[in-house]
């Protein structure tokens, strides 16, 4: 293994302390969920035993030969597309579900939730680009959403998630990081109670430190950890 995750782990807790920093925030009200999209096994272990305590995979059967592995010592998040025909087994592998976008989903993770007992944390996703090819609910169908969602009872919503276009300058991902923190405190004004909303997840491995500066509370970084991901 070429890469040196603790090494790289150091990197990323420096720039997370730095942004947190600029911003007048504390480091520790930050949570660092590392992207193990296409790692090993192996790789992934090493980056736990390094201090890693959460990490995120875009697929449900990813996740699953994962965790087999891996076991609950740490966090999983889900923060790739989940169709609602796989929502029941979502239940059974994630702690967090970072990307319900419409009220299907929620009604779906809602009742597989509540037949095992267990209250599942969730974010709303938001589509701030309106791209097609991203999954995630428009920003004037979030207030509706959230309002079905902090109403059920086997699902917690815990804030909000975004993936904005890519950029090779970050700073031009900043008006996509504030508009969300902004859409945040709108919903808040609007009566969304404060619980569901303390987390804003945004940033990843080439913009998380503008992330940071505009109020992210979790950034999802993979690259920076784990280095360039393999395509084949």
């Amino acid at each position: 293994m070429d890469t040196d995750v603790q090494a790289n782990l150091s990197s990323v807790l420096a720039r997370i302390g730095q942004a947190a920093g600029r911003s007048r925030r504390d480091p520790a009200a930050i949570r660092l969920v590392a992207v193990t999209k296409t790692v090993s096994e192996d790789v992934i272990l090493e980056a736990v035993q390094a201090g890693v305590d959460c990490i995120a995979e875009n697929y449900v059967q990813d996740a699953r030969k994962k965790k087999e592995r891996i076991g609950s010592r740490v966090q999983w998040h889900l923060i790739g597309h989940l169709q609602k025909n796989k929502a029941k087994q979502a239940i059974g592998l994630f702690d967090v579900i970072e990307t319900v976008d419409d009220e299907f989903l929620a009604v779906a993770l809602e009742r597989f939730s509540g037949e095992t007992g267990k209250v599942l944390d969730v974010l709303v996703q938001v589509n701030l680009s309106r791209e097609s090819s991203k999954s995630g609910a428009p920003p004037e169908n979030v207030l509706p959403l959230m309002e079905r969602i902090c109403g059920l009872r086997s699902l917690r919503c815990v804030g909000l998630m975004t993936l904005p276009p890519y950029f090779e300058d970050a700073e031009r991902t900043r008006p996509y990081f504030s508009a969300l923190r902004k859409l945040r405190d709108e919903l808040v004004e609007k009566g969304i109670p404060g619980p569901c909303l303390r987390e804003l997840s945004m940033g990843m491995s080439s913009d998380f430190d503008v992330a940071i500066e505009e109020g992210a509370t979790i950034v999802r970084v993979g690259t920076a950890l784990f280095g360039a991901r393999k395509t084949a």
